[in-house]
């Protein structure tokens, strides 16, 4: 998909690189771990991530300091500056109506800070892999010195040309990934940050806590984590979760902390996000269906493929697909799993 790439500059000076692409509602992500705006675009790691907001919504997301396109300085970062940044991107977007807001991993803690602060701006909250407080903020103390020699590795290792140090960090991200996604996330990690930006970074991150500020969460929310997350512990998700009131938390059934494209839990990411970022829209004018093409949309609503819905009409393969082409055009969709979301409680497709 294209994307049109901006740079803006913050009250203090630094210059932060984002990008828009998609349109309808907007949605935007706050910056998380290792993002490069062209290369996230082409990877096998966050391809998909990015195709399938792109294609549902207007997606819009940056380059953090100290990474990707955004560079520069890293040191001394705080939660003061992630929501500074995040305000400044909003901002510069120039939205003229509610948007959904998306935390990946320590990007919770600023949509957390930015609904509380803004809780007329955003509509719905979605936190994935997130979390509350950092690793040096948990109580438990081999945890933060495990933690502690991380970041003296990707200060002492980062740049070296042998991945060996880098590799931790993959392993931890993504345990189930093909060797070929083991070699990319590598190369991210050594091409969109230096050492001593990756070691501030990291640094900044386990001193975060959020946790006093949940309760003042007015903003539906949805938080998703991996059942078997390395990177963020799922009792960090249910503790995210506990604290903002009247938000749905789903377990998902993966070892990876960045969902992978080929395996079941992104399917089930994407179902629920839709679902949930869709709830509370226009319901669309299904008086505009013909009668077929309501028996087709109670096909699709149960789950059913294109094979099992004309085997039950009686109709060819090739009819579905035509009729789909036009109900989605009609209901104002432009995919089976957006059209699923928006119809699946309507009572005329029961």
């Amino acid at each position: 998909m294209r994307q049109s790439i901006r740079y803006l500059t913050t009250g203090d000076g630094t210059r932060l690189a984002w990008a828009s692409m998609g349109s309808g509602m907007p949605l935007v992500k706050a910056a998380n771990w290792l993002s490069h705006l062209e290369y996230d675009v082409e990877s096998s790691i966050w391809r998909h991530w990015v195709r399938f907001f792109g294609e549902h919504f207007r997606f819009i997301r940056y380059d953090e300091r100290g990474c990707g396109m955004t560079g520069g300085d890293a040191r001394g970062l705080s939660l003061d500056h992630w929501l500074a940044d995040l305000e400044a991107v909003i901002d510069a977007a120039d939205l003229d109506r509610p948007f959904a807001l998306m935390g990946i991993s320590q990007g919770a803690a600023a949509c957390v800070a930015y609904a509380i602060k803004h809780p007329h701006r955003v509509s719905h909250l979605l936190l994935y892999g997130g979390y509350a407080r950092g690793a040096y903020e948990r109580d438990d103390a081999e945890a933060a010195r495990m933690y502690h020699a991380i970041v003296d590795i990707a200060r002492g290792g980062w740049a070296d040309q042998n991945p060996v140090f880098r590799q931790l960090f993959t392993a931890r991200f993504i345990p189930d990934a093909t060797e070929a996604q083991v070699h990319w996330f590598n190369e991210l990690a050594r091409t969109t940050t230096t050492a001593e930006a990756a070691g501030a970074l990291l640094e900044s991150r386990a001193r975060v806590n959020v946790t006093a500020l949940l309760g003042q969460v007015a903003t539906p929310t949805l938080v998703l984590h991996a059942r078997q997350d390395g990177v963020v512990p799922l009792q960090e998700g249910r503790l995210l979760a506990a604290g903002i009131p009247d938000s749905r938390f789903v377990e998902l059934e993966s070892r990876n902390h960045v969902l992978l494209e080929n395996e079941p839990a992104w399917s089930r990411f994407c179902e629920e996000t839709l679902q949930f970022l869709c709830k509370g829209q226009e319901k669309p004018a299904l008086s505009t269906l013909t009668e077929r093409e309501r028996e087709i949309v109670a096909g699709l609503v149960a789950g059913h493929t294109n094979s099992e819905i004309a085997a039950t009409l009686f109709i060819s393969d090739k009819t579905v697909r035509n009729a789909l082409t036009r109900i989605f055009g009609k209901l104002g969709v432009r995919s089976r799993m957006q059209a699923m979301a928006l119809l699946r409680d309507d009572a005329t497709t029961r």
